[in-house]
């Protein structure tokens, strides 16, 4: 990572802490928590993402779409959420940081229809895998990879899975800071 994305990683960070004051955006309020909590653990699965395109489902305040948009520009992100608030932080964020390869979307998912398909869906915070399979998996390439980000590892989620759908890798992941468990699942088409 270069100095103008920890730069840009701060502002966007600054920004979130602004706009959470008045629009309770994210129930973490301490900054150096912030950093941990969001930051950090976004940039945990940065490693792991393959492909073009990358749909963040459950966006939120942009987690973990845009700080991952800012330390891989080449890669294109859509970040989408149900909620208006929140996809006008986003989209001020994107705005401000001038992200040329982030694009917000509010909808539902399960009803959305974007006009091409994914290489990479990534889901935070959004559901159970079953839900995320679902709603999501019709979004996926051919090849893509649905990305889940699970606290503990969900062995009673997973028997839930839909039928076509596998678990091709997975990934615990180290955050710095963070005394918590924290796994990354792949999930792809049989």
């Amino acid at each position: 990572m270069d100095g103008a994305q920890q730069d840009k990683l701060g502002r966007y960070l600054q920004l979130l802490q602004r706009w959470n004051k008045v629009h309770n955006l994210t129930a973490v309020r301490d900054p150096a928590q912030m950093q941990v909590l969001h930051i950090d653990d976004s940039l945990s699965v940065a490693p792991y993402i393959r492909g073009e395109t990358c749909l963040d489902v459950g966006s939120g305040a942009g987690l973990p779409g845009i700080p991952l948009a800012i330390i891989q520009p080449g890669r294109q992100f859509t970040v989408l959420d149900t909620n208006g608030k929140k996809t006008r932080f986003m989209q001020q964020a994107v705005l401000a940081l001038g992200l040329q390869n982030v694009r917000v979307v509010q909808t539902r998912v399960e009803s959305w229809k974007p006009g091409h398909c994914f290489d990479a869906i990534i889901s935070r915070a959004f559901a159970s895998l079953h839900d995320f399979v679902s709603f999501t998996g019709k979004h996926a390439c051919e090849n893509g990879i649905l990305y889940a980000m699970k606290g503990r590892y969900p062995d009673s989620e997973l028997a839930e899975l839909p039928s076509g759908w596998a678990v091709q890798a997975q990934h615990a992941l180290h955050v710095p800071g963070l005394d918590a468990e924290r796994h990354l699942l792949e999930l792809q088409r049989e």
